[in-house]
């Protein structure tokens, strides 16, 4: 059986695209990778059909990935 204790989740779902490009550029700082989905699914069906788009880290960075975002929503605040 694999072993998917590295495998790619959630970290971040949101309806405009630049949101997720801040987000990436924030965890990118912190030594986080993280992978835009659903990015071009705009240009190919329009953005009647997007139900958000998708920031994903690797499972192992989720709960720093979090907490960074969070930091984030907390200073917005």
């Amino acid at each position: 059986m694999e072993n998917n204790s590295d495998s790619l989740v959630t970290v971040l779902t949101a309806s405009l695209i630049h949101e997720i490009h801040i987000a990436k550029t924030l965890l990118a700082s912190k030594g986080i990778n993280s992978y835009v989905f659903d990015e071009n699914i705009m240009t190919t069906i329009g953005t009647a059909y997007v139900d958000g788009y998708k920031l994903e880290v690797s499972s192992k960075d989720l709960e720093k990935a979090k907490q960074i975002l969070a930091e984030i929503e907390t200073d917005d605040n």
